[in-house]
């Protein structure tokens, strides 16, 4: 895979307006990332309050035996794995991160595209995982202060002051760089299982025998899901899929410092589906153990462990759910959005600043997550986020693996002459945003037109492929 020339990542004009540091391609001598680092990347996002939370919804949602939707987990996490290992070949290839290689494809203007919505979307999740996280630290805050009185946009005076840290301590670990977050990750992720364990642990034994009988009836009542089974099913895993999409669509922003594309999927395979199979487990278990015990469906984790009376393990908990949702919001929501702004205008705007922007406007998303956002429902969420930018994912694979045979000119990709490789018209790849819309228009019918309700779990998977489809025969046809 390694090209033989070592300067074949040089970039020859570094004064085009589409160039920065930042964005230009990482040597193979300058990458530090490992299988591992990648692992923790994948245990971080889905052991995360909101991963976890939207797990456990799914095993309340559809009807069915809590076996069947811990295998519909386990799936989605082979499709993803697989997803990931396409969008990320590239830039382990070239060093470049997600708004550069999407250039070859959209244009060197029209990159601008995916990378707003991406950056919007990106900006979006970081306010949601920020109010999630600082849900763990208000836990703390009671234990310590006891609860303050007020409340303000459905947040305690206690909830307010716990996102304010949270935002606040999240920006200073980006500040420090990209080696300080893969250190946060790297002992966040591991630590969260442990936690996890010993959370289903307690919950199984206080359930008794009663548990996993129940397994197989006691998500099924008070469902209001009309389909089959066949379609619950696959509607879970696509919701699974859905979940991913932001990150499956810009993997290349993290798969530009791995040493080698075996560590990529390695990485993948470990951090993907073994890792699902495992944490759908531990969700199945606890979800089911709320019900026999407390008679009502917990998917909060921290509400979970504060109704669990051990107040070490509430402590422990609290700042491991913490800092494990802290670590994917810094990789997949906080460092995409940075890359993805300064890429609107490079000699303006660099990577902490995109970063500054991102935190800014974030902060805003979150502080009204629990008296609006969240009212549209978490499932519905996801599939609306997902079915956004789904069509760019097929239009990337598509284009890299069939039109250009995985072959770019890494030096075109920041050339912003009309003459440039991907310049396209005035920049613009007009060819690929119309298959952007055409796969668009099902994928977001499916989250916002009632009667194709039940496709609405399909909205990604059919906006990726549709896109990659409809973009693959324009291409062909000029060919």
């Amino acid at each position: 895979m390694k090209e033989h020339n070592p300067h074949h990542l040089d970039i020859n004009n570094t004064q085009s307006r589409l160039y920065n540091e930042d964005l230009a391609p990482l040597k193979e001598n300058e990458r530090s990332w490992g299988w591992f680092e990648i692992f923790n990347v994948w245990s971080n996002d889905i052991q995360s309050l909101f991963g976890y939370t939207l797990a456990a919804s799914l095993f309340l949602t559809y009807g069915l035996s809590g076996w069947w939707v811990m295998l519909a987990i386990i799936v989605a996490g082979f499709v993803v794995m697989l997803m990931v290992n396409l969008t990320g070949r590239p830039s382990v290839k070239y060093g470049i991160p997600f708004p550069v290689l999407i250039r070859a494809s959209l244009g060197v203007n029209g990159a601008n595209l995916p990378a707003v919505l991406r950056a919007i979307i990106g900006i979006f999740w970081y306010g949601v995982q920020t109010y999630f996280a600082s849900t763990a630290v208000t836990i703390l805050l009671n234990i310590i202060f006891g609860e303050v009185e007020g409340s303000f946009l459905g947040l305690t005076t206690t909830a307010w002051i716990a996102f304010i840290m949270v935002w606040l301590f999240q920006l200073i670990l980006f500040w420090f760089g990209i080696e300080p977050i893969k250190r946060f990750l790297n002992w966040a992720g591991p630590l969260v299982y442990v936690v996890m364990i010993v959370l289903m642990g307690m919950i199984w034994y206080q359930a008794g025998d009663a548990l996993l009988p129940a397994i197989d009836s006691i998500f099924s009542a008070d469902n209001n899901y009309d389909g089959s089974p066949l379609l619950a099913f696959t509607a879970i895993v696509g919701t699974m899929v859905a979940y991913f999409a932001a990150v499956v669509i810009n993997f290349g922003d993290f798969s530009r410092f791995l040493r080698s594309e075996r560590d990529m999927k390695l990485g993948n395979l470990v951090g993907l589906p073994i890792n699902m199979a495992f944490f759908s487990f531990i969700a199945l278990i606890i979800t089911a153990g709320t019900l026999v015990l407390f008679n009502e469906a917990m998917t909060n984790p921290s509400d979970i462990v504060d109704r669990v009376d051990a107040l070490p393990l509430t402590i422990v908990a609290a700042l491991t759910f913490f800092a494990a949702t802290v670590g994917i919001n810094m990789v997949a929501n906080f460092i995409p959005p940075a890359y993805d702004l300064a890429n609107l205008f490079p000699k303006h705007i660099s990577f902490r600043k995109g970063g500054v922007i991102t935190a800014v406007i974030a902060f805003f998303v979150g502080a009204l997550w629990l008296s609006f956002i969240s009212q549209i429902g978490i499932v519905g969420f996801v599939n609306a986020v997902g079915a956004v930018i789904a069509p760019f994912f097929g239009i990337l694979v598509a284009d890299y693996y069939l039109i250009k045979k995985q072959q770019l000119d890494v030096n075109e990709l920041f050339n912003d002459s009309p003459t440039g490789a991907y310049y396209y018209h005035k920049g613009w790849n007009i060819k690929a945003v119309i298959a952007f819309v055409l796969g668009g228009i099902f994928s977001i019918a499916t989250v916002l037109v009632p009667a194709l309700s039940q496709w609405e779990g399909y909205g990604f998977l059919l906006g990726a492929i549709l896109g990659g489809f409809f973009y693959w025969i324009l291409m062909k046809k000029q060919s």
